[in-house]
């Protein structure tokens, strides 16, 4: 069993972290350098809330979330990674796949959503998708969330109690209990065809989140080859001397009413 890591030291671990990534992230920007990191693991294996952490500090504009829905019917008809070609990162950008491409190595063969010859197809042409991608500059980094099978149900259970997060559950990761040994085969067969040298698999055991999430974070920055660079120092000019310009009043009827004042009377804490 995981030994749970302790809140304090893993909250003071990933701070520094984070304050890295941040480094990191300003290196991407002033060296044009293209990622993508992909997330990928069983259901409730805890990607999103990695990835969450990963991106609580990074700029939008640079790091971006890419979690695509279901594809279109006319999706449906295009090459299997068109869709996905957009997503890529451009100079000087990050771009976490909150799932990827691989949905057709899992979730897709397992539930019958696509045919053999679309299976067999996809584990064909990704190493030569991914090689591409790579030998074009891409750093593409491929990351397996793994937990048992107790851990998963008890994450299920935990989500459908609680009223925040049972929007996370579909029919398709319940599902995924009784589908755990066809999950399993599609994982290992997965590896087996898509572990290229250009972009290898990296598993992490996230049955403890928090244990989870440090180790992939550190082994993120380890694998980007960063530099810290200098921080600019950013001159805060003086506030002008007024002009002689007065505002209008508020208008009561346009101001969000202060919900926060009456909040003090029932809890003088």
């Amino acid at each position: 069993m995981t030994r749970r890591m302790p809140k304090k030291l893993y909250e003071q671990e990933l701070s520094i972290l984070q304050a890295r990534l941040v480094d990191m992230q300003a290196w991407v920007q002033a060296t044009g350098a293209r990622v993508v990191v992909i997330f990928e693991g069983r259901d409730a294996a805890g990607k999103g809330s990695t990835i969450k952490r990963v991106s609580e500090y990074l700029n939008p504009r640079v790091t971006k979330i890419v979690a695509l829905p279901m594809p279109t019917e006319r999706q449906r008809t295009e090459w299997y990674f068109q869709r996905y070609v957009p997503h890529l990162p451009a100079a000087g950008e990050i771009v976490l796949m909150d799932r990827s491409w691989y949905n057709r190595a899992g979730v897709e063969w397992v539930m019958g959503y696509c045919t053999p010859a679309e299976y067999q197809r996809f584990l064909r042409q990704v190493p030569i998708f991914e090689r591409l991608l790579v030998e074009d500059g891409i750093l593409l980094l491929k990351y397996w969330f793994s937990i048992s099978d107790a851990e998963q149900e008890a994450r299920f259970r935990s989500r459908a109690a609680d009223p925040m997060r049972r929007w996370k559950l579909s029919p398709n990761d319940v599902s995924s209990i009784t589908k755990w040994e066809d999950y399993s085969r599609a994982k290992d067969t997965m590896f087996t065809q898509t572990n290229i040298p250009e972009a290898p698999w990296f598993e992490v055991d996230n049955e403890d989140k928090r244990r989870g999430r440090i180790n992939m974070i550190h082994h993120l920055l380890s694998r980007v080859p960063y530099e810290t660079l200098p921080y600019q120092e950013i001159d805060i000019p003086p506030r002008p001397a007024s002009g002689g310009y007065e505002r209008l009043p508020r208008d009561p009827a346009t101001l969000v009413p202060d919900h926060a004042a009456d909040l003090g009377h029932h809890d003088p804490a």
